[in-house]
């Protein structure tokens, strides 16, 4: 017995079409890994986004907290101008009022520190235009050239930030 050669199936055709679906999974695989890997970008993007948002309004809410009193704060240093030239009027005779005056202002310079508030009183400083406001200059031995001589009102930071600049007197360059 003879094998019939014609029943033979050609291998190469099996080969070829194999191959073609093999070449059409290899894209759909490239296809999908490709989607996959746009997906993970997309959501690393938006985690990165919603982290700084967050970190965003943290810093935010933050900054509200420390300043959230300015105005009220910035509204008391007319009255503890007031308790100051109180003092500075009050004759050492007066001693009831005058400690009155003095426990007063204590008291309102404690409870305004304790809320980030602080004295900018730059007598004999070098003069610094971010926190001082020059409203004379003179001449004068008593201190360097360019620094403060005289303070006619105080200057007040809140938690670094200026609320109101000292009024200086500057002595000549």
């Amino acid at each position: 017995m003879t094998e019939p050669e014609n029943q033979v199936e050609d291998p190469s055709i099996d080969v070829d079409a194999a191959e073609a679906a093999l070449d059409e999974r290899d894209l759909k695989i490239l296809e999908l890994e490709t989607q996959v890997a746009n997906m993970r970008d997309e959501i690393l993007r938006e985690k990165a986004d919603l982290v700084n948002s967050r970190n965003r309004l943290s810093k935010d809410m933050e900054q509200a907290r420390k300043f959230a009193n300015e105005k009220l704060l910035a509204d008391l240093l007319p009255v503890i101008d007031a308790v100051e030239a109180g003092l500075a009027t009050t004759a050492d005779s007066d001693v009831g009022i005058r400690s009155g005056l003095e426990l007063t202002l204590k008291e309102l310079i404690r409870v305004a520190g304790n809320h980030g508030l602080i004295e900018v009183n730059p007598n004999g400083e070098a003069f610094n235009p971010e926190h001082h406001q020059a409203i004379q200059t003179i001449d004068t031995d008593a201190v360097a050239p360019g620094h403060v001589a005289n303070v006619f009102q105080k200057g007040w930071l809140l938690n670094g930030r200026l609320i109101r600049p000292a009024l200086v007197v500057v002595r000549n360059q």
